[in-house]
């Protein structure tokens, strides 16, 4: 008598989704590799960068930046009928 096996063959179509899907797992996991990297990357130098732009920057220069933004940030506004 044949023994039989644990698991069913697989067909061509579906051996191949397999392999499809094994690879795009093994993709993913790549990607989130290095997705942390360059978000720590951004996360280092975006510490660095406010605290030297506040050292390089004058107080009116720092000042006239502040009144453009609260201008745009206004302007963005719906009026009011």
């Amino acid at each position: 008598m044949q023994k039989r096996s644990s698991t069913p063959k697989l067909d061509t179509v579906q051996n191949a989704r397999r392999v499809v899907l094994a690879s795009i797992e093994q993709t993913e996991i790549e990607s989130s590799i290095v997705h942390q990297v360059m978000s720590a990357m951004g996360r280092k130098g975006g510490k660095i960068g406010g605290k030297r732009r506040l050292e390089t920057l004058s107080d009116n220069r720092r000042s006239e930046i502040a009144s453009q933004a609260a201008k745009t940030r206004w302007a963005n506004k719906p009026k009011k009928k």
